[in-house]
């Protein structure tokens, strides 16, 4: 094996120390290494260089995969999945300690020379590799027609690219491999190819530029968008740039090509056009709300089209990785532009292992629930099997979203949605440490900042922050805070500086501009302020500098630093803190620490503050800075321990061992996926024989404790009317309802039929005269039901009985619900001892109700005989020829929609039918966990009709993504 020289940024230009070869050894995404080493060992060098702190571990040990691990606990016996983590927990401080720090050591969670996964969990049937899905591959990309492709190192996320990293090194069991967007590829001369790759990242500013990393470079300026308006690939420098990739990393990297179909050019040229706008839902209103923010309101034609590319980008993603997909594969998905993945995928594979990781906050419900697409974010997201967080509150405010907004029932440890348990835990990412140290301390051009920064501030406190130009960190906070500390504390005027450094978020490109404008603005005045107030002529308090900084200066500072201070109102993962720690290995600087931010959890030796309080921020600096010698080396002890041991190597092991954990503790066999309405429009669309089978309650309209009083609206009756009037179209309602009712109601859309009392009674289309299928059953059972359904009303306070033609229906809706719930079982428990063994009828529990049929009549009968009667080639005269019901060949598409026991039946005679599986539909409605026969899942009857809108052409936001894959564009809006 040959080493490969990588093409990166040239070594006189100052960049993250992440994405330097040079000083860690170790890239971020690692090249092809000599024969017999690792990524992760680190060269040997004399002891005399090395750290007199606490040393950092030679390589990171895979996972230890025990002989307990499917059992829930560790070999010496903690407990190891969130359900027994969180068993007993009485308070939110008390489960986070459990789920973050609590169990088996970090070093126990890496355990050392392991036994494969694939024995320990050998229930689970597991290939042993590992497919990541993340939104950008860790390379900028430029594109020259017939010539290799220009790979520079991508920016940010620095962590996660060295999880990926790891995975793909010898160090790791799995074999991995990373699907992600290109990126925004540019357009780049062949000439100048490489030239280019040796001067800049290539990184392309968000759109957003809240969400974008911090650049590290003080010599390099934010790039320019500068992307041509489009760019054709052909098939042969796609497969080009996929070997390339794979050599760069020393692991396989399938790339994602978003374009839309009508910008591809068969299947030899895509055509890339406006590619900054794959990002844009996700940078725009994903980032800003998930980080409690909200953007103004607009006439929504935006959005509209921006969830549509989201949409179809998650669906791209899902399509690339069903290609490359083998069962037992486990599918890692990262991050807030990729929250459909995991359902999207689930509707394609049912039983496929899915883990997913948010690295940014989760607001609370409250908040939440302004997000206008906020059910199809968290439906996206629960069709993984678990669900990581950075904090404790984060997954709290995820599983009260889904109580709250799906009625999905949820605990601390998981939420039980569509027949299954997702797993909800919290697992602090960590970096990599040993890289940090090496950058910070192995350099001696750190050391020669180091010794500028202490001259230039001889005798002086020196107070650190570091942020990026955004509302959210918390700088005009922290500004007014050490204000309000200067003030309360006069004898620290003169003797204490703030060093704040504050990177700029990109050029002025996108509509934040003025928001960043007014943050900017804000932070001059203070600082004018402070220094006007505090300052002399030859000294100012705060030295602000609203710039990018050189890696050396960045470790400088970091090392140099008496008290590091983070203010942010809201974050995910903090690094900065981390780094710090690495750097005050010797020094022992405090760290004062925003209890808002992502890592406050896990450093729970920091100083914890709330920004919002500024003499609480004040005091904590007075405290730090007055702090013995023996009390900060304590702190730092604890730090630096808990950072060089829970590193993102550990965390990535720890999170494939609670995922396989939650795999081999929940059965996952009945999981029943969301419904896929592009796939459903698809099959419609090529479909020409079409039958349909509602239920009413609880699929049409929602359920309601007068059951009179359940009246369809007018948008459903024009919604079904308008499917019926299709003459491919055979349309029916199978309702539990009496012919009464439904003739009301129903009655008068001519080309609908409809089916009373769970198929006793058919009335066909264009028909007004009911055809009774029970008369040859004997009806004396009723009396007896009758008298036992009334001694049970006299138990139960507002119970009553309905009687039907065919069959009686006890209703205990308008009672309590728990005592009815708990008197339904017993009557039930009755009739099956008392009146089932005598007579041929069953009892069916519905929703707040029992009922007592014959055994011969149910929706499943009634199934079979529509589908029987599609197949004849004569209608009886039940319809007008040449429409409905005379096809003379099975239906070529089936679309069957129900919402409780009942309805099983419909499912049951489908699934036995000999249609094609990719032509029959069965769904289940409702926000119950139930086990179904369904193969779909549907939230609440609005969303059926939404449904049935998509397929009379509707286009309305909710049904837009599916039509942007039906067609390959976004339709215009109908405004």
């Amino acid at each position: 094996m040959s080493n490969f020289q990588r093409p990166g940024v040239d070594r006189q230009i100052s960049i993250h120390p992440a994405l330097r070869d040079d000083v860690t050894r170790v890239p971020v995404t690692p090249g092809v290494l000599p024969e017999g080493t690792s990524a992760y060992t680190e060269l040997k060098r004399p002891d005399s260089a090395r750290s007199q702190a606490t040393p950092l571990s030679e390589s990171t040990p895979g996972p230890a995969w025990g002989s307990k691990a499917q059992s829930g606990f560790d070999a010496d016996g903690r407990p190891t999945s969130p359900t027994e983590v969180a068993a007993g927990a009485r308070t939110g401080e008390e489960l986070l300690k459990r789920l973050s720090l609590g169990g088996a050591t970090a070093k126990q969670a890496e355990g050392g020379p392991g036994v494969d996964p694939r024995v320990s969990y050998e229930g689970l049937g597991l290939s042993g590799r590992i497919i990541t899905a993340t939104f950008c591959v860790p390379y900028s990309i430029g594109h020259s027609p017939g010539h290799n492709w220009e790979l520079g190192s991508r920016r940010g996320t620095s962590a996660l690219y060295d999880s990926f990293a790891y995975l793909s090194s010898p160090e790791s069991k799995w074999k991995h491999t990373l699907v992600g967007w290109t990126g925004e590829v540019k357009s780049v001369e062949p000439q100048s190819a490489q030239q280019a790759s040796n001067a800049t990242s290539m990184g392309v500013t968000p759109l957003n530029k809240s969400s974008a990393p911090i650049p590290l470079d003080a010599n390099t300026p934010a790039p320019e968008p500068g992307l041509t308006d489009s760019i054709r690939v052909s098939r042969e420098d796609r497969d080009r740039l996929e070997v390339q990739l794979e050599r760069e990393h020393g692991g396989k990297i399938v790339p994602v090509w978003l374009a839309d179909e009508s910008e591809k050019e068969g299947d030899d040229m895509v055509v890339l056009k406006d590619q900054a706008r794959w990002r844009k839902y996700a940078e725009h209103e994903l980032y800003t709300m998930f980080h409690y923010k909200q953007n103004e309101p607009t006439d929504g034609r935006d959005i509209r089209k921006s969830w549509a590319d989201y949409y179809r980008m998650n669906r791209l993603f899902a399509d690339r990785i069903v290609e490359i997909y083998k069962p037992g594969d486990i599918v890692l998905i990262h991050d807030y532009y990729l929250l459909l993945l995991p359902s999207l995928l689930r509707q394609r594979l049912q039983k496929v292992y899915i883990g997913f990781f948010l690295h940014i906050p989760f607001p609370s419900s409250e908040f939440y629930r302004c997000l206008s697409r906020r059910k199809e974010i968290l439906e996206g997201v629960l069709g993984a099997n678990m669900i990581g967080f950075q904090a404790f509150s984060y997954s709290r405010h995820f599983s009260s979203c889904c109580t709250r907004i799906l009625g999905f029932e949820s605990s601390s440890a998981g939420v039980d949605a569509y027949g299954a348990h997702v797993a909800v835990d919290v697992l602090p990412i960590g970096i990599h440490a040993q890289a940090t140290q090496k950058a910070a301390f192995d350099d001696p051009r750190v050391d020669e900042k180091i010794a500028g920064i202490k001259e230039l501030y001889e005798g002086k406190k020196v107070i650190v922050g570091r942020d990026r130009l955004d509302s959210v960190r918390g700088v005009a906070q922290k500004l007014q805070a050490f204000e309000v500390f200067l003030e309360q504390y006069p004898e620290w005027r003169g003797k204490a500086v703030l060093i704040q450094v504050t990177s700029p978020t990109g050029p002025a490109n996108t509509k934040d501009d003025a928001e960043d404008n007014k943050t900017a603005n804000k932070i001059s005045d203070l600082v004018t302020r402070i220094n006007g107030k505090f300052g002399s002529i030859n000294f100012s308090p705060v030295q602000h500098f609203p710039q990018y900084l050189s890696r050396e200066e960045y470790f400088a500072l970091l090392r140099v630093a008496d008290v590091g201070l983070i203010t942010s109102v809201r974050d995910g993962m903090n690094t900065t803190s981390l780094e710090y720690v690495v750097c005050q290995k010797d020094h022992c600087g405090p760290l004062i620490l925003s209890e808002f931010s992502g890592t406050a959890g896990s450093l729970g030796a920091a100083i914890h503050i709330n920004p919002w309080d500024l003499g609480g921020v004040a005091a904590a600096l007075h405290r730090a800075l007055i702090m013995s010698p023996e009390e900060r080396k304590k702190t730092e002890d604890r730090l630096y321990r808990h950072v060089t041991t829970n590193t993102v190597q550990a965390w990535t092991n720890r999170y494939l061992k609670r995922l396989l954990t939650n795999l081999a503790s929940f059965d996952q066999a009945f999981a029943t996926p969301v419904l896929d309405r592009a796939r459903l429009l698809g099959r419609y669309r090529n479909a020409k024989h079409r039958l349909f089978m509602f239920d009413y309650d609880g699929t049409l309209t929602p359920i309601v404790k007068d059951p009179q009083s359940a009246i369809p609206s007018d948008r459903v009756i024009r919604s079904i009317k308008r499917l019926a009037s299709d003459p491919c179209n055979s349309v029916w309602i199978i309702s539990g309802r009496d012919q009464a009712f439904l003739d009301e109601w129903m009655g008068h859309i001519g080309e609908l039929g409809l089916s009373a009392e769970h198929g006793s009674f058919m009335r066909k289309p264009g028909r007004e005269d009911w055809e009774d299928l029970t008369q040859q059953i004997d009806m004396g059972w009723q009396d007896r039901v009758a008298e036992v359904f009334g001694q049970w009303t006299e138990k139960v306070q507002g119970s009553f009985v309905e009687r039907k033609k065919i069959a009686l229906t006890w209703h205990y809706r308008r009672a309590d619900p728990t005592y009815g719930a708990y008197q339904a079982i017993h009557c039930q428990q009755y009739l099956e001892e008392y009146v089932v063994p005598y007579w041929p009828v069953e009892v069916m529990q519905g929703k707040a109700n029992l009922e007592v049929r014959p055994r011969l009549v149910n929706k499943g009968e009634i199934a079979k005989r529509l589908l029987r009667e599609m197949r004849q080639d004569h209608c009886s005269g039940s319809v007008r020829d040449g429409e409905v019901g005379s096809y003379g060949e099975s239906p070529d598409f089936v679309l069957c929609l129900g919402d409780d026991f009942t309805d099983e039946d419909m499912f049951r005679a489908l699934a036995i039918s000999k249609l094609p599986g990719d032509n029959v539909f069965s769904v289940t409605v409702g926000a119950s966990s139930k086990q179904t026969l369904a193969r779909w899942h549907l939230l609440e009857p609005a969303d059926v009709i939404s449904v049935i809108a998509l397929l009379n052409g509707s286009t309305d936001c909710g049904n837009v993504g599916a039509v942007s894959v039906v067609e390959g564009n976004v339709p215009d809006p109908r405004i």
